[in-house]
């Protein structure tokens, strides 16, 4: 039996699952997250999305990629809309329809 890889070997992962970590630890950076935080959530989502290191070990090449943490961030959409009061929200459509409105009298989309 091979011995275990090390804590933190990124061998096994592919240059897409590296680049996916790097744009996923861009956008927490940008949100003010510190490097070494970012790139750790980064990793561990890679992780939630592919199940680890795609190279394979055995036989075999694919395997399917879900997205759990994506999936999570549309569910979390509307959200900011939904406990806005009713007043709130409906000064916003009516200022949408104007909008509209006006857009359409001016002949542009």
């Amino acid at each position: 039996m091979e011995a275990p890889m090390p804590r933190g070997d990124k061998s096994k992962y592919t240059d897409k699952q590296h680049r996916k970590a790097d744009h996923i630890a861009e956008g927490y950076q940008s949100r003010g997250v510190p490097e070494d935080e970012a790139e750790r959530r980064a990793w561990a989502t890679v992780n939630k999305d592919d199940g680890g290191g795609k190279h394979p070990g055995g036989s075999g090449r694919g395997r399917r990629t879900d997205h759990p943490a994506a999936r999570r961030g549309a569910e979390l959409g509307g959200r900011a809309a939904a406990t806005r009061p009713d007043s709130a929200r409906s000064a916003a459509a009516k200022k949408a329809a104007t909008t509209r409105k006006a857009k359409q009298a001016r002949g542009t989309s």
